[in-house]
């Protein structure tokens, strides 16, 4: 198994993040520094990064319904708290994507680095499905704009599925990846969200799973995934 697999597979980031690792010269086999993220390792190699041991953990997804305050990382340093907590696992998890901190509903974590990357990856168009309350009721001439795409600072967006749920309230599919991008496509229409929920990450819905809990995902659900990510 290439290097930088290995270390996602380990756990310990995705795969495009393990090659910045590795690159940094932070990863050893067998005692010596590797700078290569193809070199071969199996589950005999003594790899470490920054001197701890890395194995292969079983794979785990979970799914979270995330509150508002609490942010989109593997542990925070400041006082916020980190998404990693609302889950009972002692995999060495991370978040797939992010979620505002300002921002709730469904967020993935897992320690499998190829999933995360093929979740996450603009190439794949995974969609993610959004719930959004609005400032002011919003017309059809804005609803319009939304669907054929906006102009934003970094760049038009993609034609989006929008729909009208209520006034001022409306579900959003976006198949890509920017920060903050729903909330500055509404401010670039001339409204603003004031809540905004994420419903779905691909196939998988959010459904009932009440806010600040998790539950691990089947194999069912996770075959599911690889298949919206094109495998």
């Amino acid at each position: 198994m290439r290097l930088a697999k290995y270390l996602a597979h380990g756990g310990v980031a995705s795969r495009r993040r393990a090659e910045e690792i590795i690159a940094k010269g932070l990863v050893t086999v067998g005692g010596e520094v590797v700078t290569d993220p193809a070199r071969d390792v199996g589950g005999e190699d003594d790899v470490r990064v920054k001197g701890e041991p890395v194995g292969v953990e079983a794979r785990e997804v979970w799914a979270v319904n995330k509150p508002v305050g609490v942010v989109s990382t593997a542990r925070e340093p400041g006082a916020r708290p980190a998404v990693v907590g609302l889950v009972d696992s002692p995999a060495r998890l991370y978040p797939v994507g992010r979620l505002d901190a300002d921002s709730t509903g469904l967020l993935l974590l897992t320690n499998d680095g190829e999933l995360a990357n093929r979740l996450t990856h603009p190439r794949y168009g995974v969609a993610k499905t959004y719930r959004a309350r609005l400032g002011r009721p919003i017309g059809d001439e804005e609803i319009g704009r939304l669907r054929a795409g906006v102009e934003l600072e970094d760049g038009p967006t993609a034609p989006a599925r929008v729909e009208r749920l209520g006034p001022r309230e409306i579900e959003v599919e976006l198949r890509e990846g920017r920060n903050r991008q729903l909330r500055r496509m509404v401010e670039a229409v001339g409204n603003r969200v004031v809540e905004l929920r994420r419903v779905a990450f691909g196939s998988l819905a959010l459904g009932g799973l009440p806010e600040g809990r998790s539950r691990r995902l089947g194999e069912g659900e996770i075959a599911q995934l690889w298949k919206d990510a094109g495998r």
